[in-house]
């Protein structure tokens, strides 16, 4: 295979859609398959270009200097008895344009983006006579340019300025460069010189000469916040829910003894589980499945096979139930637990930043790329850190926490049972089981739709990712079920029912409104979703502006705060401290909404505004 020309982080020339003029642009990724390369314009605008469309900007400015310069050239062609003056006339009204905009706009908006379009008028010329004596004629030909191009400036310095003056931020400059390199030459081709009286350029902005630096959860100084906040906040909830009376009137809870927190059999149950998650990963059962295309084309693969890992998961607990295991040891050990698996989280964010700063370039997450140390290592530096072919990021993802999430559910049921001398749970300790098992199972189940998400495509795997799959899902998502060990909440038929169907139409909205996305991301054609609208962008992709994605722009987050609610509802009123995972849900959606916003207006320019116009609401139709 060929070595790749151009690398990521490369300013280069790259020629504009349906015209021959070309741009600064930077280069992303390089796809092997189809062999073109993503580039980036400053004002966001993301184009898939081949090599031959591509021009190093040295070798650009040199050629570009010789031909302006070179006044061999210009006698030669105006000597020419065979050619007319359309052609240099045109070149030199298109260079005079770009002069105009130059010239005419103020170094304030001259520095700002350039999103102008310039109407060049390219009207054919009468051919003209042969000349007998080119000799004598040379001072009358180049008076006659002269004046060809004072008058040609004049008029496009006048047009441009109107133009510029007007609104230009219309859906006309839409462009996919595959389409238009497959049809658009062909239908260019058969179009006569006479035909092309008027045509409409839009003139991206040059871009910056480095990728994106901006920074998220509050740039440098929020990831020092984060990295003491979120383990404080979680110390907090254990704490707290811990209480007899956790209502927020006894806060702060009261800090117990050192030893407190540290039992080394805690320790060892954590490594042995995550042990066992790992040992069901690496087993050739299951599917493989590929990624999505990273931005050097490769595809990665992954073992698709979380459902048979809860599923012998569960077999194993049984078992060992059935030997006289007491998991009752996770509710009464739940802060070393919990200490255990921060510790285990440190150790793996230590490692994962270490080994980063050996990895190549390319595989680096953009967004934990920012230089600073303490940033990087929160939001994680490597892309897709692997040993071998297991997919770290991947693995801790799917498998230890959000599995262990179901048995701790499981181990607070039999707390339940033993401390209120229960034979049987109680119906809002089984509600909040079962609909949270069927949350984690449904996941697991489509396992594969996760590789489309924020977490795996963007961002990086670093101290974020490692403390949330280990710490915050196990130990904050199972507050409703600490909280009913001690606090059970009667539930009467009606309410029962009422909580029931909630949960199903908030399932059926994050199912439906996900398989409608991972269908429509994988396969536009697909039956199930070709008949869903769409709204063409600049990169060749489409948005989807029917179905569920019709109604609001965030289905899937509907039908998770739906179902969110139906967890929370089982406990009943008497504390805030259940409701915790709704508030929170509602914080994180919010939060990724504003995150997809400016992703997605940076990558679909344009046609992001009119989808936004389109779709008016983000979350709940008719109020957010």
């Amino acid at each position: 295979m060929p070595p790749v020309k151009y690398q990521r982080g490369d300013t280069v020339m790259g020629r504009w859609p349906g015209s021959s003029l070309y741009y600064e642009v930077t280069v992303l990724g390089f796809d092997t398959k189809s062999q073109l390369y993503t580039v980036i314009y400053k004002d966001g605008t993301e184009l898939e270009l081949k090599e031959q469309d591509i021009k190093s900007v040295a070798g650009f400015q040199t050629r570009s200097r010789s031909r302006s310069r070179s006044p061999s050239r210009r006698r030669s062609r105006s000597r020419s008895p065979a050619r007319t003056t359309r052609r240099s006339s045109s070149r030199t009204a298109a260079a005079v344009a770009a002069a105009a905009i130059t010239e005419s706009a103020p170094s304030s908006r001259r520095d700002t983006k350039l999103r102008d379009v310039v109407e060049v008028t390219l009207s054919p010329q009468q051919k003209t006579k042969p000349a007998e004596n080119n000799s004598n004629n040379r001072h009358e030909e180049k008076e006659e340019k002269q004046k060809e191009e004072n008058n040609t400036a004049s008029k496009v310095n006048e047009k441009a300025q109107a133009q510029v003056e007007a609104e230009s931020d219309k859906n006309q400059g839409r462009y996919n460069l595959r389409r238009r390199k497959d049809d658009g030459d062909a239908k260019l081709a058969e179009t006569r010189p006479e035909q092309l009286v008027e045509k409409k350029y839009k003139i991206p902005a040059a871009p910056a000469t480095t990728l994106s630096t901006r920074l998220d959860f509050g740039g440098k100084i929020g990831a020092y916040f984060w990295l003491l906040f979120l383990p404080a906040w979680v110390l907090f909830l254990v704490l707290q829910v811990r209480q007899k009376d956790p209502s927020l009137t006894n806060f702060p809870p009261p800090l117990p003894a050192l030893e407190a927190f540290w039992d080394a059999q805690a320790l060892g149950f954590v490594i042995l589980w995550i042990l066992f998650q790992a040992l069901l990963y690496i087993l050739p059962v299951g599917k493989l499945s590929e990624g999505m295309p990273l931005t050097s084309g490769e595809r990665l693969q992954y073992r698709t096979n979380g459902f048979f890992a809860i599923v012998v998961s569960a077999v194993a607990v049984a078992a060992a139930v059935h030997q006289g295991v007491d998991l009752t040891y996770i509710h009464s050990h739940f802060l070393e637990l919990a200490t255990a698996s921060f510790l285990i989280s440190i150790f793996l964010s230590v490692y994962l930043y270490v080994r980063s700063r050996y990895t190549a370039s390319e595989e680096l997450a953009l967004g934990g790329n920012s230089g600073n140390v303490v940033y990087d290592f929160f939001k994680g530096h490597e892309l897709n850190p692997r040993i071998k072919n297991f997919d770290l990021k991947f693995f801790f993802e799917m498998r230890p926490g959000l599995i262990g999430w179901c048995l701790i559910n499981f181990a607070m049921a039999l707390a339940e049972m033993k401390l209120q001398g229960l034979d049987a749970p109680s119906n809002s300790m089984i509600l909040v089981n079962i609909f949270q098992l069927l949350y984690v199972v449904d996941g697991l189940w489509n396992e594969e739709a996760i590789l489309t998400t924020m977490d795996l495509m963007h961002d990086g795997f670093g101290f974020m990712l490692a403390f949330g799959d280990l710490v915050w899902v196990p130990f904050t998502y199972t507050m409703q079920a600490y909280y009913l060990v001690t606090h059970p909440n009667p539930l009467s038929l009606p309410a029962l029912t009422g909580i029931i169907i909630l949960k199903l139409v908030g399932f059926y909205i994050f199912r439906k409104s996900n398989s409608e996305k991972n269908a429509f991301r994988r396969n536009p054609l697909d039956p199930k979703v070709s008949h869903l609208k769409t709204i063409r962008t600049a990169t060749g992709k489409s948005l989807l502006v029917s179905g569920w994605w019709g109604v609001v722009r965030h289905p899937n987050y509907l039908g998770d705060l739906i179902m969110a609610l139906a967890w929370s509802l089982p406990c009943g009123f008497s504390h805030l401290l259940p409701w915790y995972y709704m508030i929170y849900f509602i914080i994180l959606l919010v939060h990724r909404d504003s995150r997809d916003m400016s992703e997605c207006r940076r990558k679909y320019g344009s046609a992001w505004d009119e989808y936004c116009r389109t779709v008016r609401y983000r979350i709940i139709p008719r109020v957010y």
